[in-house]
This record gives C-alpha cells, structure tokens and sequence, in this order.
C-alpha cells in the first residue's frame, strides 16, 4: 500500500494554510488555491463557490443587500387585528416590524406565530400584538455583513431594522439576506418573484447581474444595444474584457457599475449609479 498522503488532504492543508498565514497573501492566490482542489476534484462546484461566498461576505455592506424602506412590509401601531392578519396572509412573512407614524420609528417585531399560538390558546378574537413585541435589533447601513451574521447569532436575532447616518429607517436585513450571499439563493413555496432593479431612493440601485438588457433599457429610458451580449452582466464583462473581481467599478453608457456578488464563473449582484450622481456622491 501507498505510504503517499491522500491528495484530498494535501489540498485542504494547502487550502488551511495560505488562510492561515498571518501575512496576508494576495486574493489571487487563495482563487487559486480553490480552482486548484475543484480541478483534483477535492471540492465540487458548489463548495467552492460558498467558500468563495464566505469569503467576499466581509466585503460587503449591510447597504449592499437591505430591502430599502420602500420595500418594507410594516405594520402599523394603531392597526385593528383584522388588518394586522390582513398583512400577516398575503405577505406570507414570518416576521413584521411594527411602524409607529408619529415618532416614524420601530416600536419592534411580532411573530406570526405569536398570533397563530394566540388564537389556539385563547378563545378572545383580539391580538393585542404589543404583549407578543419583540425588541428590533438596529443596525447601521454601513456594517459589515460579516459583523452582522455575528451579531444575528449572539441576539438570536433573524432580523435587523437598517437605519441610515441620521437615525432614520433606511431597510431591513434579515439572516436569510446574509446566508444567500453565501450559499446562494433560498426560495420557498411562497418567493414571489423578486424585482431585478430596486432603488434605493439615493440614487443607487441595486441590481440582478442577469437583468435582460432590454429590461435595462426600459427602466433608465436608454437604448443600449449591442449583438455579443444581452444581459446587463454580458455587458459589464465586455466592458472589463475579463470576469471582474468584488468591489470592481467600471463606467459604461452613462452608469457607473460596482460588482457586489461574483464567483469564478459569473457576476451575480451590482450596484448601479448614474454617472452624474456618482460624481456628486465622491465629491460630498
């Protein structure tokens, strides 16, 4: 029998090891590194492009993957129980932010299934929600994601209200967000259809890599052609002539684009300004 040691721990060691060092090696090396144990066959696909998630989650922020305040599913303070079960039923959430108008604050979450253990235990057809309310962890647009799946697990926390530089609500981030940035997209019988271009409301928007371009078109009013791509991330690798890394910026038509989301073999996520507005944002 071979005294050799198995490849599989040769690479995994290899792999530990440039993680390890305490001078930290260039981003290109540990790519490679990965590209290396999928060709031998130590790691499927898969598994490298969650680690490859796992290691661009630090560079992203809480802003990069919030649902922005007009997106946001709240309940509002004053609301009678039938409207409350009104939202409960056709959002299909698992979790509401109470909204309270006159302080424009969140006076915390309710569960849906407080309401639900309410109504099988009691035989009142009332939900008074603020005996069930949950404190709304608070968390700024500029945190780290990284820091945020940290602080999920030590509150035990699912969800985190995102407010902005002057303590206003600017979204919401939920651990779901956080885990798809690793491990991909988690849908359920109930994923409705998600929008491929949200905006922000400051002039960012944030934006599926595989937008159709003519869908592109149509929501900026531009008319951007060209026969060798059809997606908004065919154009921005034309662009780059290569597949770019994270944090990758270019100009292209008008628009300056960022990528948040990338792996070995596709971008995923970008974020996207007018140019104008972009130029206004540095200068501030």
């Amino acid at each position: 029998m071979s005294e050799d040691k198995p490849p599989s721990r040769t690479f995994f060691q290899r792999l530990f090891n440039k993680f390890a060092q305490k001078t930290l090696k260039p981003r290109a090396q540990l790519m490679q590194a990965l590209e290396e144990a999928e060709d031998n066959l130590v790691i499927d696909p898969y598994s490298r492009s969650v680690i490859e998630g796992a290691m661009q989650v630090e560079s992203l922020k809480v802003r990069d993957v919030m649902v922005p305040r007009s997106k946001m599913i709240m309940i509002d303070s004053e609301a009678s129980t039938s409207e409350l079960l009104r939202v409960m039923v056709s959002s299909y959430h698992s979790r509401f932010p109470i909204y309270n108008q006159e302080q424009d604050s969140i006076s915390g979450i309710v569960l849906a299934k407080d309401l639900l253990s309410h109504f099988s235990q009691s035989d009142n057809d009332e939900f008074n929600y603020r005996e069930y309310l949950r404190d709304a962890l608070s968390v700024p647009e500029s945190k780290p994601l990284g820091g945020l799946l940290r602080e999920f697990q030590q509150n035990k926390s699912h969800m985190a209200i995102v407010v902005d530089e002057y303590g206003e609500i600017a979204g919401l981030v939920t651990l779901e967000d956080v885990i798809e940035q690793i491990v991909g997209e988690i849908e359920d019988e109930h994923d409705q259809e998600e929008d491929n271009i949200i905006d922000y409301g400051d002039g960012r928007y944030l934006l599926q890599a595989n937008t159709p371009l003519i869908e592109f078109n149509e929501f900026f009013e531009t008319s951007i052609k060209n026969e060798e791509y059809d997606t908004v991330a065919g154009m921005v690798i034309s662009g780059f002539t290569y597949l770019p890394e994270q944090m990758s910026e270019i100009t292209l038509h008008g628009f300056q684009f960022k990528v948040l989301k990338t792996d070995s073999r596709r971008i995923h996520l970008l974020e996207v300004q007018p140019v104008t507005h972009a130029i206004e944002t540095s200068l501030e």
